[in-house]
């Protein structure tokens, strides 16, 4: 955890309520984690507020900024912009937990409180799952395979209409 002690927030020595941070986020960050990403040339601006509490402590991550995307359709590297903001809320126990998505429990013993996984979650999370690139978006030819390639919602009259077969068997299944 060493590696990410840029990112620890020392709330102890801080005062009741509102405080900002703020951190510019590189490739740089994100090599920290030595796993692959799907984007690359991250620009990214974290705003992290902090309202402490007597007992927990408030988080609002704030993500805005780009990043270099390759598009699912032809390949084609693009630039993306991001945002997300996540809440977390930060309470005081006996051990570590992290097991519920939204409140983290951290020692009652702890000065400090370590937000790297939080902001690399919140970015990662802001990446879209379809990444295609604004030239194939405004392409007609691409538009158009994608059209033909693309599951076809079913109509709910298209829906109850029943194959013949199953008709006959349903006179089967009637007449015993």
């Amino acid at each position: 955890m060493d590696r990410f002690r840029n990112y620890d927030i020392a709330f102890v020595g801080l005062k009741a309520g509102k405080h900002d941070f703020n951190y510019e986020i590189t490739q740089a960050f994100f090599d920290l984690f030595e796993t692959e990403q799907e984007f690359f040339k991250p620009n990214i601006n974290v705003n992290v507020l902090l309202d402490k509490h007597t007992t927990f402590l408030e988080f609002i991550f704030e993500v805005t900024g780009t990043v270099q995307l390759i598009c699912d359709i032809s390949n084609e590297e693009f630039s993306e912009n991001i945002e997300n903001d996540l809440k977390v809320l930060v309470k005081f126990g006996e051990e570590y937990d992290d097991s519920n998505e939204d409140v983290i429990t951290i020692n009652r013993k702890d000065s400090d409180f370590n937000i790297a996984n939080l902001i690399y979650e919140t970015v990662v999370l802001s990446i879209p799952m379809k990444k295609v690139a604004p030239s194939v978006k405004d392409n007609d030819e691409y538009q158009n395979l994608l059209d033909q390639y693309s599951p076809k919602i079913i109509e709910k009259d298209e829906e109850e209409q029943t194959d013949p077969r199953w008709e006959a068997l349903k006179k089967l299944k009637d007449n015993n």
